[in-house]
């Protein structure tokens, strides 16, 4: 259930509120060029910033929209372990099909705490989970040693891996063996990934360049490597895009720049810099997503 290319959704804003629309439209955009599974409610769909109805309406809203045609992952952590388990019922009964589970973030819990945040949430939920580790936004660092011990626990699937290390992803699976799937959290990492062992990626490109995503994964999985490697480095350029801000200001500007969706952001999130925007648009005419 749980590979490939995986888009990480931004969630569209009009007038302050979220485009319900907007959302389904690029849903559809999403399945029509082959992406494998979606994910409402990660760092990508601002899930910090969305109050609990408009979170619990995202993830409705993306279950049915996708009507069963690809997994649905639905983002539900926090850095309350009390909120995490409300959110990860709430998707749970709305029918997800699993749960992103980031580490408490600002907290910065210790190895045992986020072990025991983790089964609280298992032992509460009894519901597919996929742990989220990003040092980089949670100031905590799950190690390898932890993880496996997390991977122990019945509910635990899969971990999106988001350091950019392929020592650590490495020594996951080394650990881990197949108890759980190995995910890209990371677009730079993700052909790398894929070659020690992962099983896909948990991806910001695939939103606007969902089908060369797609298309590199499933030529690694088909043992094509020369195409693989040259998806990989055609998306090299909009991967390094997609981080001229913070995610995912460049992907809801690209986004808008390709007449998908407004563009509209939620504070703290604000509109790209004239500079970056422009670079932003030179190198997404070079991709030839815009004209």
């Amino acid at each position: 259930m749980i590979r490939g290319a995986i888009v990480a959704i931004v969630t569209p804003f009009r007038d302050g509120k979220v485009d319900e629309e907007g959302l389904r439209n690029l849903i559809e955009f999403q399945l029509e060029n082959g992406t494998d599974a979606i994910v409402p409610c990660g760092t990508t769909g601002e899930s910090a910033t969305l109050d609990h109805a408009e979170h619990k309406m995202v993830v409705e809203t993306t279950i049915d929209a996708v009507h069963g045609r690809v997994p649905v992952i639905a983002g539900t952590g926090s850095n309350s372990t009390a909120e995490t388990i409300e959110l990860t019922k709430h998707a749970r009964s709305a029918g997800a099909d699993a749960a992103l589970v980031i580490t408490p973030y600002y907290n910065k819990p210790t190895q045992e705490g986020l072990f025991q945040h983790f089964k609280a949430v298992s032992d509460a939920c009894s519901f597919p989970m996929v742990l989220y580790n990003v040092p980089g936004r949670t100031s905590v660092n799950m190690l390898p040693a932890t993880v496996a011990r997390t991977a122990e626990l019945d509910d635990v699937i899969g971990i999106k891996e988001a350091t950019g290390s392929m020592q650590q992803a490495s020594d996951i699976i080394s650990l881990c063996g197949d108890k759980i799937t190995l995910l890209s959290g990371d677009d730079f990492t993700a052909f790398p990934l894929l070659s020690i062992g992962g099983k896909g990626v948990i991806s910001v490109v695939a939103n606007v360049a969902p089908r060369d995503m797609a298309d590199m994964v499933d030529a690694f999985e088909a043992g094509d490597m020369d195409k693989a490697r040259g998806l990989h480095y055609k998306l090299f350029p909009l991967n390094k895009a997609m981080f001229y801000e913070t995610n995912p200001i460049p992907a809801k500007t690209t986004l808008a720049l390709m007449g998908k969706i407004s563009g509209e952001l939620r504070l703290p999130m604000f509109q790209m810099s004239e500079a970056n925007l422009a670079k932003l648009k030179k190198t997404l005419t070079e991709y030839g997503l815009i004209s």
